[in-house]
């Protein structure tokens, strides 16, 4: 099993959907071993984006990610990175595939709810940015026995 960041980003909560995000992960199988809500700050932006930190559009994207708490999540599955991926879309909700998060439900490339991990290595060293080990939970997911299936 692989493991990936997913950051529900401020625009999410402040639409309220938050819920949505998570309900789609959890549809394609994955399945949250870590969850908690923060505020980015600027210092972390850097951590977190230390790639774009002297390209023109990271104050914008920082200022973005530091106005509003966000919700970090350690997601876990079968090609996790990947599926995750594919499940948020293009990152232009324009250029996005119909049925993706962004396609369906982002405003525009600057507000486009979601952050995944681009590679395994990607996401391990971001995991490691938002969580601490022992915030990390490993659990089998079950089936729900009581819900009634037939009549």
């Amino acid at each position: 099993m692989e493991r990936t960041l997913v950051l529900v980003k401020p625009d999410g909560l402040q639409r309220g959907l938050a819920g949505r995000i998570i309900a789609r992960l959890e549809d394609r199988g994955l399945k949250i071993v870590g969850a908690k809500m923060l505020r980015m700050d600027m210092e972390l932006a850097r951590t977190h984006y230390s790639a774009h930190v002297d390209k023109p559009f990271f104050a914008g994207m920082a200022a973005f990610m530091t106005s509003s708490p966000l919700l970090a999540l350690a997601v876990e599955g079968k090609q996790a990175v990947d599926a995750v991926r594919a499940l948020m879309g293009a990152t232009d909700p324009q250029k996005a595939a119909p049925g993706t998060i962004r396609a369906d439900l982002a405003q525009d490339i600057e507000r486009n709810l979601i952050h995944g991990s681009d590679s395994p290595e990607a996401a391990a060293r971001e995991i490691g940015i938002f969580f601490e080990a022992a915030e990390m939970h490993d659990y089998a997911l079950q089936s729900a026995p009581w819900v009634v299936t037939g009549s």
